[in-house]
């Protein structure tokens, strides 16, 4: 048996990369999740410090920071990751990833300014 030859242009028919950047976009995107939910449950939003925990509050401060950009990092390369140029259509999970990314950037940012302002 023949084949016919095959079609000009780019060969289209390896979707590995692109599998694998979804892949690795989705595995960072929920360390980021986890990084973000992990300093917002150790936030000290609204609690009053304690009598003798004072010498704590540099610590705490640097963690909270810490996490902070790490989630701004790890949601940076994720969202890098998971919006190549040529996108499969399916915009439902493109908007629910946007939705999460904007949240956990916006917070982030918020955590460090009230870092900044408040302690």
């Amino acid at each position: 048996m023949v084949r016919s030859a095959p079609r000009a242009g780019p060969d289209v028919s390896n979707r590995g990369i692109g599998r694998g950047r979804m892949f690795m976009g989705n595995l960072l995107l929920f360390a980021a999740v986890i990084t973000w939910g992990t300093a917002l449950m150790l936030s000290p939003h609204g609690t009053p410090v304690a009598a003798g925990t004072e010498h704590v509050r540099t610590t705490v401060v640097v963690f909270l920071r810490n996490s902070a950009i790490g989630t701004l990092l790890l949601s940076a390369l994720s969202g890098w990751l998971l919006f190549p140029a040529r996108r499969p259509k399916k915009p439902v999970r493109d908007g629910m990833i946007a939705v999460v990314l904007a949240i956990l950037v916006v917070s982030s940012l918020y955590q460090l300014i009230w870092l900044r302002i408040a302690l």
